[in-house]
């Protein structure tokens, strides 16, 4: 049995126990930990987790394409609970709310971004599941400034991809502006999210998947795509705009060559592989292109306000806590259609050969 707190004195002191999926290094696989469970600093909450997304950028941190900032880890950063404590500073009334936690931990405050009301670019900038724990557990410390108010009605494993596949698809449509045909690279959690939230605005959509992909072509359709091929197909139109998603560099030309004069192409990841040499022709025309990075609160506040009106229908497979290894296997191996979720297990009982 792990432990994972230390303090002597009675105000310090754990007021149970709680476990997490570990990620020990790079590459390995997570391994199951009970550990003390802390009590929340000046400013913090402790979360009792009800339901935590499964990630592409989870893949990204356990697989070693990010740098690694802490070991060990505990990833998650798509989390839905309920405020279990606080500590001193914390607003009082964040006491017993469903919240949410999602990639953007906490901030400086102080550097310019921050001070340009750009804080998901401030450089001193914590993670959830990545710089610190996160929600692959029964609980979770946040920073109480970074966690968001959730609409009402919907259950914890439908929001908790909400966090940041929609929060980062979110942003991702904003910046793509709003051109009438909509190409969509990669179709996983965020895209199948946005589609949706884009053909109630109006728009014509265009999923691209994987080559030969025809379930998630289907999928795709039956979300309401107007179209759905793979990422080496043709749209039938010009695009105003492409969004990818998917962490692949080859795509970004794919998608110049797909929009028209004047449009722009998305770069929607934290990750993404080297991007080819491609002619200055396809970007010509005034063409464009951008990355989004991570989201702000802002961004949480107006996506969370709006998804309490639109008629959203979030796609999960839902697995136990104790089998996050087998949800990173399937998104890895683009067996999820739509979200991966996790939904803890109470500390205790877990048998060890239960955890896969």
């Amino acid at each position: 049995m792990a432990t994972g707190f230390t303090g002597a004195s009675d105000a310090d002191r754990p007021t149970g126990m709680m476990a997490a999926m570990r990620l020990g290094a790079p590459g390995a696989r997570l391994t199951y930990a009970v550990m003390d469970k802390p009590r929340p600093g000046p400013g913090e909450a402790l979360i009792r987790i009800e339901a935590c997304g499964v990630c592409r950028t989870d893949l990204h941190v356990t697989d070693g394409d990010l740098p690694q900032r802490r070991a060990p880890l505990t990833p998650g950063h798509e989390i839905v609970g309920v405020v279990e404590a606080l500590g001193g500073d914390a607003a009082p009334q964040l006491l017993g709310r469903r919240v949410g936690v999602g990639w953007l931990g906490g901030t400086c405050a102080v550097c310019t971004h921050c001070r340009r009301d750009e804080e998901n670019l401030c450089d001193a900038a914590e993670y959830t599941g990545y710089t610190r724990d996160g929600g692959f557990a029964t609980h979770v410390l946040a920073d109480a400034r970074f966690i968001s108010e959730l609409p009402k009605g919907i259950p914890a494993t439908e929001l908790a991809p909400l966090m940041c596949a929609g929060l980062i698809g979110w942003r991702s449509l904003r910046f793509a502006g709003s051109g009438r045909a909509l190409g969509l690279y990669g179709f996983g959690a965020a895209a199948h999210i946005i589609l949706q939230i884009a053909r109630q605005q109006g728009r014509r959509v265009y999923a691209f998947t994987r080559p030969g992909d025809m379930k998630g072509q289907e999928f795709a359709r039956r979300l309401g795509a107007d179209w759905a091929g793979g990422s080496d197909d043709t749209a039938p139109e010009a695009l105003d705009a492409a969004i990818i998603y998917a962490p692949v560099g080859a795509l970004v030309p794919q998608a110049l060559r797909s929009v028209r004069k004047g449009g722009r192409v998305v770069c929607a990841g934290i990750h993404m592989s080297d991007i080819p040499a491609f002619p200055y022709a396809i970007l010509w025309g005034e063409r464009s292109l951008c990355s989004v990075a991570n989201l702000t609160r802002a961004d949480a506040r107006g996506f969370l306000a709006l998804v309490a009106r639109l008629q959203l229908r979030v796609h999960t497979q839902v697995y136990p806590l104790t089998h996050a290894n087998r949800a990173l296997d399937d998104l890895r191996a683009g067996r999820v259609a739509g979200a991966a979720v996790l939904v803890p297990e109470p500390p205790g009982a877990v048998s060890p050969d239960s955890v896969g």
